[in-house]
């Protein structure tokens, strides 16, 4: 039996509250008749006996608080799923927003998905390039790993996110489709625009899923963005048995839309204003990258955030290193000195990498040289400090040689193009090279066979550095 509920006890912001409600459910979706005819969605989010509190995903302006219709629909929010999500552009309710009509779904799902029993998940193995050799050298992005890039407003994270999307691929495997499930939450409509652009121009469009959700639209609809990308990207997975990358930008901006919801039901703030359920719900969406038993898909994460004031310590990149599997930062001088990607190296990390690299994956070589690299530049930041305070001239020759390495490094490794796609095999040739401009003795993270394969002082002379340098330090 259908029943219209007909007024409203109490209209609050986007949230209106009824009395005498029978049979609902949490999470339990409602459409809303307005006085005009107009129609309008939302969820239940709070119950109090036959008291129930709805979130009003369009917004509550011009609700009626005597004519105003409600009816329960008997499930939660569902997002419609089917083999044509990809090359399509929704909004950030999951709507259809290019204008190619209504999705023909094969099948319903919750948005919240279903809770993954741990022993049935796979330890993730294989990796992803990223073809950026910052990423794929030093924090190498594992298939079923979530591995966060915290940015600071302003930065660049936009660019990177594009290019990751356009040149993300896996290795050639028999019957693997690998796909990118993209959403953006509170962007502009010039950032919207670049995506869709940037993903037209370099014809990937047909591999991805775009969920865009604006500025403008409600801040409410940004809750529900990342559930219903991570919705269509477990079905592709799961499902279709695909590989598929799931970027998830801005969170800051979704953790802040959930901290104005929270202040609109009367929670008590936590740190920040922050809900005290920010940890719980930030990791009921990032625990939904993995991979499953019985399926040969995976779902991969790539969530980006920008940090306030550039603070670490902020309560949502701080909650989010927890739960994740390592992290990306981006560092503003580096930005600021013309370098992207502005991947700051030390800081950075990504904890399942040494089971995705090596021989079988990328190359037998690769550990040793990430652990080189990592060695190497550490020693360049203490030499760069020590240089701050007595001046680079009174410098032992072997110092001099890590400050010119820390240069190049910066210079030719971790900057390259916005548009350049490094294969692993060359990243890694590079990174070689560049060792090989310090002396011999001071590579100790390798061992002698691997030096006598890669170390080539010479091509490093040639390529790096200039006739006028060479016959002073090398």
């Amino acid at each position: 039996m259908i029943i219209d509920y007909i007024g409203v006890k109490e209209i609050n912001g986007s949230l209106i509250t009824l009395d005498g409600i029978r049979d609902a459910t949490f999470e339990e979706t409602v459409l809303i008749r307005l006085e005009n005819g107009t129609e309008r969605s939302g969820r239940i989010v709070q119950m109090e006996g036959d008291r129930v509190v709805i979130q009003v995903f369009e917004g509550t302006n011009g609700l009626s608080l005597s004519n105003t219709r409600t009816r329960l629909q008997g499930h939660p929010v569902e997002m419609p799923l089917s083999p044509e999500l990809l090359g399509r552009i929704f909004d950030g309710a999951g709507r259809p927003a290019d204008g190619l009509g209504e999705l023909f779904p094969v099948v319903r799902r919750d948005i919240n998905g279903t809770a993954i029993n741990p022993v049935s998940r796979v330890y993730p193995r294989n990796y992803i390039e990223t073809g950026i050799s910052s990423i794929d050298c030093m924090m190498t992005l594992i298939r079923g790993q979530k591995l966060p890039i915290f940015s600071g407003s302003g930065m660049r994270h936009n660019e990177l996110a594009a290019q990751i999307a356009r040149q993300a691929k896996i290795a050639d495997e028999s019957g693997a489709d690998f796909a990118i499930v993209f959403a953006a939450m509170g962007v502009t409509n010039d950032v919207a625009d670049y995506f869709r652009r940037s993903f037209e121009d370099s014809g990937v469009l047909g591999r991805v899923a775009m969920f865009l959700n604006l500025s403008s639209d409600p801040i409410i609809e940004r809750i529900l963005t990342p559930r219903c990308a991570l919705t269509a990207a477990e079905y592709l997975a799961f499902d279709l048995n695909m590989h598929i990358l799931v970027i998830l930008t801005d969170m800051t901006a979704y953790a802040e839309a959930l901290r104005e919801f929270s202040a609109s039901k009367g929670e008590i703030p936590g740190r920040k204003g922050y809900p005290g359920y920010l940890y719980s719900d930030l990791a009921s969406i990032y625990e939904r990258a993995g991979m499953i038993q019985g399926s040969r898909g995976s779902v991969t994460q790539i969530p980006i955030l920008t940090m306030p004031n550039d603070d670490i310590t902020h309560p949502v990149p701080d909650l989010t290193g927890y739960i994740t599997e390592g992290q990306i930062v981006l560092d503003r001088q580096l930005d600021q000195t013309g370098v992207y990607p502005p991947v700051s190296v030390l800081p950075s990390l990504s904890r399942l990498m040494k089971d995705g690299i090596g021989e079988g994956f990328t190359r037998a070589d690769h550990s040793d040289c990430s652990n080189q690299l990592f060695a190497s530049y550490a020693r360049v930041q203490d030499a760069r400090a020590l240089a701050s305070v007595i001046g680079e001239e009174e410098f032992p020759e072997v110092d001099q040689k890590y400050m010119y390495f820390g240069r190049m490094f910066e210079e030719h490794f971790v900057c390259q193009g916005a548009r350049e796609n490094r294969e692993i095999g060359e990243t890694l040739d590079l990174g070689w090279l560049l060792l090989s401009l310090l002396p011999r003795e001071e590579l100790d993270r390798v061992d002698r066979e691997t030096l006598d394969k890669f170390y080539r002082p010479e091509q490093a002379v040639q390529k790096f550095v200039p006739l006028i340098f060479v016959s002073k330090s090398f």
